[in-house]
């Protein structure tokens, strides 16, 4: 089964974002998708993301998660 990261605004409606971020395939490991948001969560931000939700084929495994870093 494959993972993937859903773009969501603060309400949790799904989202495009406003610019072009790093493409994400679909990961084959929850580590592999999580190494991914990783390095490219401030590229989310910064174009509209405001958190994730990362799912194995349709199940929701965890989120959504935030993307701001804390003050």
């Amino acid at each position: 089964m494959a993972w993937t990261w859903r773009y969501e605004d603060p309400s949790g409606a799904e989202v495009v974002p406003l610019e072009p971020v790093p493409a994400q395939e679909p990961f084959p490991s929850q580590a592999d998708a999580e190494s991914w948001v990783g390095e490219y969560w401030r590229d989310l931000l910064a174009a509209g993301v405001a958190q994730v939700t990362l799912l194995e084929g349709d199940r929701v495994v965890y989120g959504p998660m935030g993307l701001s870093s804390p003050a």
